[in-house]
């Protein structure tokens, strides 16, 4: 049995599969930033909740608080270079990389490469939990396009067996 340190609960939850996204907003300069995250998932269909933890150090997270409004994108298998820039701490993580101002959330910009879903949101809710807040996005728009999205587990990327490819679902 291993101690419920900070190494074992990361070799814990490395064992579990999940889906890898970034979330993105823009400061009070319209400057966008981002940061990488896998702890997202469904709260709510109804209305349509989601949330994205972000780590209290983050630099995009009081940008993201303040703006009150973020968009979401799911990683494709082949993401894992876009993945790697915004989990680092570099001072322009959209250098190079093409994006676009959202549709439904004003002044939040939208990865546009590599992609097989994204949404746009509005803070619903922020609750600090230790060295982390947890963020309730509600749902405004939403997206399908037909790639396979990545899976990371145990430090590794690749495609998501059987994923569907039949087509852009909106």
């Amino acid at each position: 049995m291993t101690q419920a340190d900070a190494t074992g609960f990361r070799a814990f939850f490395g064992e579990i599969p999940t889906a890898v996204a970034v979330a993105t907003t823009a400061d009070p300069e319209s400057r966008p930033l981002g940061f990488t995250c896998n702890a997202f998932s469904a709260v709510s269909p109804e209305p349509p909740l989601l949330p994205v933890c972000a780590g209290n150090a983050s630099r995009t997270l009081p940008a993201l608080l303040l703006r009150g409004a973020f968009a979401v994108r799911l990683l494709a298998e082949d993401g894992e270079r876009v993945a790697g820039v915004f989990a680092g701490r570099g001072p322009d993580t959209f250098q190079g990389l093409p994006w676009r101002p959202a549709r439904t959330v004003p002044g939040v910009p939208v990865l546009e490469e590599g992609v097989p879903a994204h949404t746009e949101c509005t803070l619903a809710r922020s609750v600090e939990v230790a060295d982390h807040t947890l963020l309730v996005g509600r749902t405004e728009s939403l997206r399908v396009h037909p790639r396979r999205p990545a899976l990371h587990q145990r430090g590794s990327f690749r495609a998501w067996p059987h994923a569907a490819e039949e087509g852009v679902r909106a």
